[in-house]
């Protein structure tokens, strides 16, 4: 059998069913096996970091059931995978990377030389830092099972990224097929047993003792077993609950829902956690997004009680009263599993904080254009009942769509979050389409579009069910509005006098079915169109006067001091 046939294998076997490439020469052998077996699907992007952000996308749309790999060819073809092995590793999704390398006997070893062969790269070395594993395989017999643990080290404990990097010359070789079906035998997926929650008792007498409890629910939550009858549960006893940018991904609409918190978060959700008498914080790290800079003024009213699966982040910039280094899944399980009395103080918590949404979840865009706020309520009607994925950009739009956006059952969101990645959605709108099989809606600005708009031939030429909506404020709108606030309006690299790629057109140029709005109801039409009848379309809306993010967080203030202020309601 040949090597790179049995890699294909063991990607099927593995459930590692969606491909990502940019063909290369280093790569063909494994491009072809993949294709030839058929059962990892392989979709041929314009830039590997298109690929990488893809392939992420698989795990993020499956709850990490499925996974993706992306291929890059060695040299440029590795280096430009990178960002988005990056972006899988401090987001933790699982992702396998298979890039190319020269031959065993091109390679330069030890030589005091920067190169030998043609493309010749140390990619191990280059991605050490931002993969789980990563290894050059430089002997047949130990690529199967290199590659049997690589996926199974992506998937552990807190999930991500890991590379292999394999010589031409292995994988053309041959592999003994005894002896491969005896490395599968041995590699047959155990299930692992949850351990329970010993210390749940306390922890449930500190929840039933509160009066104001909340949750906040992290990325390290969303994914993983048992979460959604947990979520289903909390509903039930009516406990508030906010999220992070991650956490936000997953989490439906809901009478206790008040959305995500933070700089750019709802006013309901801040004002819940500065206001709350116990805090329970589920897989988020809590940085400065979230808390503000002085993270000594987060939740000031609240004891605080942290659960997450990596020790390190216990106690890091906030200071808690318990803190437990645990898988969710655990706690999750144990939730389910005990009985809880819902007490009339948190039904007069919820009533409270669902007032306070009311007062405050409104238009604070009246005097723009095209308000956001009235935008995404647009896509929230238009998109009721249906099964869908949004993925966003980086920058205002990004924020906008995390403020405002709502979803229902059946419906995600996908965030490239803690690298902040620009031309991270339309890629990875790719991936989440094939992946989840449904319609998927992008939301990116101008600048974020640029970075990988190549990737919408892709979606024209396979004739993908997604919309790619591109909020076109003829800027790169927040880093702009910093330089507003801080640099006396000197907006060097951000704004060209109103200069601005014309969309529509580009979008035609792709063989996509592209259009300019300038109002609601154009917009409103238009996605009503895809709705009806979902393939590739762009809608390019017009909204020179938008400009930041409201409400957003000045720097040095609580949470619940955003600006700008709110009028009293009469």
């Amino acid at each position: 059998m040949k090597a790179s046939d049995a890699v294909a294998k063991v990607l099927a076997e593995k459930n590692v069913l969606f491909g990502f490439e940019l063909i290369g020469g280093m790569i063909t052998h494994l491009v072809d096996s993949i294709n030839l077996l058929g059962k990892t699907k392989l979709v041929s992007m314009h830039h590997e970091q298109g690929a990488a952000f893809a392939a992420s996308a698989v795990s993020r749309a499956t709850n990490h059931k499925i996974l993706g790999v992306a291929l890059g060819t060695s040299g440029p073809g590795a280096t430009n995978l990178m960002t988005g092995i990056a972006d899988c590793w401090l987001d933790s999704h699982p992702c396998v990377f298979l890039t190319g390398q020269v031959n065993t006997y091109e390679l330069k070893g030890d030589r005091a030389i920067r190169q030998q062969g043609f493309q010749e790269l140390d990619s191990v070395a280059l991605v050490k830092s931002i993969t789980k594993y990563a290894y050059q395989v430089t002997n047949v017999d130990e690529l199967i099972p290199c590659l049997l643990k690589a996926i199974d080290i992506a998937r552990e404990g807190r999930p991500g990224p890991v590379l292999l990097d394999i010589p031409m010359d292995i994988q053309r070789a041959e592999i003994d097929e005894a002896v491969f079906n005896e490395l599968m035998r041995i590699n047959e997926v155990v299930e692992h047993r949850v351990d329970s929650f010993t210390e749940f008792d306390i922890f449930r007498s500190k929840l039933q003792a509160a009066n104001r409890p909340l949750f906040l629910i992290g990325g390290g939550a969303v994914n993983l077993s048992g979460f959604s009858e947990w979520l289903a549960l909390i509903n039930k006893l009516g406990i508030p609950h906010v999220a992070s940018l991650k956490g936000a991904e997953k989490l439906p609409s809901s009478d206790c829902y008040l959305g995500m918190l933070g700089a750019y978060g709802t006013r309901a959700a801040n004002h819940a956690v500065q206001n709350c008498d116990l805090l329970v914080v589920l897989g988020s790290r809590m940085d400065v997004r979230q808390t503000g800079a002085k993270s000594e003024s987060f939740a000031p009213l609240a004891e605080i009680v942290q659960f997450d699966l990596e020790p390190g982040q216990l106690n890091n910039r906030v200071t808690t009263d318990l803190a437990y280094q645990i898988c969710l899944s655990q706690l999750f399980s144990a939730f389910t599993h005990c009985a809880f009395d819902s007490k009339p103080e948190w039904s007069s918590w919820q009533k409270h904080l669902a007032l306070k949404s009311e007062e405050t979840f409104v238009d604070e865009y009246s005097g723009w254009g095209v308000s956001p706020f009235q935008l995404f309520t647009t896509l929230n009607e238009l998109t009721l009942g249906r099964a869908l994925d949004y993925v966003a950009d980086v920058g205002n739009n990004q924020m906008w769509a995390a403020h405002t956006l709502r979803l229902d059952d059946g419906q995600a969101m996908h965030h490239s979050g803690g690298l902040g990645t620009m031309g991270f959605a339309i890629p990875a709108a790719v991936g989440v389409c094939c992946a989840a099989n449904k319609p998927v809606i992008v939301i990116t600005g101008d600048g974020g579009a640029q970075l990988n708009i190549q990737e919408l031939d892709i979606i024209a030429r396979d004739q993908l069910p997604i919309l790619t909506i591109v909020l076109n404020n003829h800027s790169l709108g927040m880093v702009r509005g910093f330089q507003e606030m801080y640099f006396e309006g000197r907006n060097s690299s951000t704004y060209w006098n109103g200069y601005s790629s014309q969309f529509e057109a580009i979008g035609k140029a792709y063989g996509v079915n592209s259009v300019s709005v300038v109002n609601l109801e154009a917009f409103r039409l238009a996605v009503q169109a895809f709705m009806a009848e979902p393939k590739p379309m762009l809608i390019e809306v017009l909204m020179p006067d938008a400009r930041e993010c409201r409400p957003r967080l000045e720097f040095g203030r609580p949470i619940d001091q955003q600006s700008p202020q709110l009028e009293p309601q009469q």
